[in-house]
């Protein structure tokens, strides 16, 4: 990443303006302020649509597609989940990660901003932006600080064993996420299934996240391909092994593996998704397509690949977008069980 990142999440934020205040008329004096409101609003979504249109191609491509009333706030929700994961990996939206010296600092000011932003203090924009999107859609603190612990776990560097393991890790960083945004969509509270298997698709796009920057991940020290994965292939679960281009082969089975663990669990999510409204299963859709593909690259790239950041090109995305019309429109996936499918924290 080009420059240091700020000491606090605090200061990260804090740079997104607000518009000044307009003239207060005489027929009205309240115009001026109402005018002012509605400008900072304006700009601050216009700032979470930004965000996510730079974090992330694929998710940007997606969210074009949603109904302009939902757009803004999944907007807001990814730009605080983006802001979070930048200032525990010193990177700037998504990209130039980097080893900080403060991560547990970094995660307390985190918790502490959301903790106050939910509580209605003043807090800085994303982190308000957020807040108000978790009350108008349900999202509970628990969901919110489930996500904050994700992050936790890499603070404290934790060891994943096990595939189960891996999961736990997944569902903080990304299948919490997915819980957060089916509520954004409309899903009610008490949808556990479908709250299940919107889970699901979280914990798929992070499986899929793994399999395509394993080496960029170990670059950075951290492992998250199962220990046992790993030494059934002969590899040392340590970041140097992960990385040594001797264990490519290796390493790139595992990554296949990855590849292939996340596949029941985008067909769990298609059944889910095929419960929302036309625009949202479409998104989603489209979403889940792109991801799937990345997966499909990784697999095709084979070991001489695997320090290479694999993805889809903008052609490619217009095709699997096309392609999830056609699925919203029959609204009829196939039925999936979840049995055997690991179950978020709670709801098993």
């Amino acid at each position: 990443m080009t420059g240091g990142a700020p000491a606090t999440p605090a200061a990260e934020a804090g740079a997104g303006g607000g518009a000044g205040a307009a003239e207060p008329s005489a027929a009205d004096p309240g115009a001026g302020a109402r005018g002012a409101a509605d400008g900072v609003a304006a700009e601050r979504a216009a700032a979470a649509r930004a965000t996510i249109a730079k974090g992330s191609k694929s998710f940007a491509a997606a969210s074009t597609l949603l109904p302009a009333a939902l757009r803004d706030d999944v907007a807001r929700l990814y730009a605080w989940c983006r802001h979070a994961d930048d200032v525990i990996d010193g990177q700037e939206m998504g990209h130039g990660e980097r080893i900080v010296a403060d991560p547990a600092a970094r995660l307390a000011e985190l918790r502490r901003l959301t903790d106050a932003a939910l509580g209605g203090a003043p807090v800085p924009p994303v982190f308000a932006e957020f807040a108000e999107v978790a009350h108008r859609h349900g999202i509970t603190r628990r969901l919110a600080f489930d996500h904050l612990d994700g992050f936790a776990m890499d603070v404290a560097g934790t060891h994943y064993e096990t595939a189960d393991d891996l999961c736990r890790y997944c569902y903080g960083v990304a299948g919490v996420v997915g819980v957060m945004m089916a509520l954004v969509m409309g899903v009610a509270p008490g949808d556990e299934d479908t709250l299940d298997r919107a889970c699901d698709l979280g914990l798929a796009f992070q499986l899929t996240n793994i399999a395509r920057d394993v080496a960029a991940d170990a670059a950075t020290g951290r492992v998250y391909v199962p220990a046992q994965w790993l030494a059934a292939a002969g590899v040392p679960a340590t970041p140097a092994a992960v990385r040594d281009p001797a264990n490519a082969a290796a390493v790139h089975s595992c990554a296949v593996r990855l590849v292939d663990m996340a596949e029941p669990y985008y067909r769990s999510a298609a059944v889910g998704a095929a419960r929302l409204p036309f625009r949202c299963r479409w998104a989603i859709g489209a979403a889940a397509r792109v991801y799937r593909a990345i997966g499909t690259r990784r697999r095709a790239a084979g070991p001489d690949a695997i320090a290479t950041r694999v993805g889809t090109s903008k052609l490619e995305k217009v095709a699997l977008i096309t392609a999830a019309f056609g699925s919203a429109a029959v609204r009829s996936p196939a039925p999936f069980p979840r049995d055997g499918l690991w179950t978020r924290p709670g709801h098993a």
